[in-house]
């Protein structure tokens, strides 16, 4: 069922808010310029076969002094080799980089996009006021191990699957919504854009769009379609899923709708499963001219309320 209109509007309120104190997002044009290119095609399921609808890379440019100057683009780029690509390969987790991962935490909590989060979450009785219980509980949700592969040790994270991207045995690729993560990777030949893509009777994206649906390469491995925000900070995202994911953790089966700027976010939150240490899975959908554009699922298992 539908949440309903008064708890749309409130969540509406607060994304937008972030969206709005969110000063560090770079401007399409100026700090970077993509290439769409063509529409991709059809890639068949377990095929790593795309056409290529895209020459050229996607990022034509980007400002990195200006990204590299920015504290939590900075740290947040040193969190980016720190894990194994595959499932089933266990993570080792040195002090240097859990030592990384709290810097990047406590760069988030120093912006005022964290600080509305950790207020909202706050008044819904989600997250703890002092603000080093809170760094406990972005820590826990985002770089606390887990297995996804059950057959072996802790081998993933939220951090991990969301923004770095993994994969399935080392023939599917999963998370990597992130569009820094994906210039980077492009930038050093790891990543072929292959187009992007929209619904046929909907129009093409723009080249300043915030949201975007892609086809690429990743290693060797194709993803027929992926979504990610282009442009924003990290601190951003970091809030945005951390909201949606920790208001969403209640066991029900609901459909939320809001609209934050010119986007439309819709997702389900549903447990799924009879598993009771299992959490929900929520699927993050936009949608603009070009129809719905998948971002992330978020399915990673969440530790701190435990």
């Amino acid at each position: 069922m539908a949440r309903s209109q008064d708890a749309n509007q409130e969540l509406a309120q607060v994304l937008n808010e972030i969206w709005h104190l969110d000063t560090n997002r770079l401007r399409p044009g100026t700090d970077y310029v993509i290439s769409l290119q063509g529409r991709a095609g059809y890639v068949a399921k377990g095929s790593n076969y795309a056409r290529d609808k895209a020459r050229a890379p996607l990022f034509t440019y980007v400002n990195e002094e200006k990204l590299k100057s920015i504290e939590t683009y900075a740290h947040f780029i040193n969190l980016l080799d720190n894990y194994e690509m595959s499932t089933g390969v266990s993570e080792t987790v040195t002090s240097e980089e859990h030592q990384e991962n709290r810097i990047f935490i406590n760069a988030l909590m120093e912006t005022d996009v964290m600080k509305c989060a950790h207020k909202y979450l706050v008044r819904k009785g989600q997250s703890p006021s002092d603000p080093s219980q809170f760094k406990r509980q972005l820590y826990d949700i985002w770089f606390r191990l887990y297995h996804r592969d059950r057959s072996g040790g802790e081998d993933s994270c939220g951090f991990e699957h969301v923004f770095v991207g993994e994969t399935k045995h080392g023939q599917e690729i999963m998370g990597l919504h992130n569009w820094v993560q994906f210039y980077l990777q492009e930038k050093h030949d790891h990543v072929d854009y292959k187009g992007y893509k929209a619904r046929d009777n909907k129009d093409t994206p723009d080249e300043d769009d915030h949201v975007l649906n892609l086809q690429f390469s990743w290693k060797g491995l194709v993803k027929p379609i992926g979504g990610s925000f282009i442009g924003v900070s990290p601190e951003f995202e970091v809030a945005l899923f951390t909201i949606i994911f920790l208001m969403s953790n209640d066991g029900e089966d609901d459909l939320w709708c809001v609209k934050v700027d010119e986007y439309v976010l819709e997702w389900w939150s549903s447990i799924g499963t009879g598993d009771p240490s299992a959490r929900p899975t929520l699927k993050l959908l936009s949608s603009k001219q070009q129809g719905f554009v998948m971002l992330t699922n978020l399915s990673w298992q969440l530790s701190c309320k435990d």
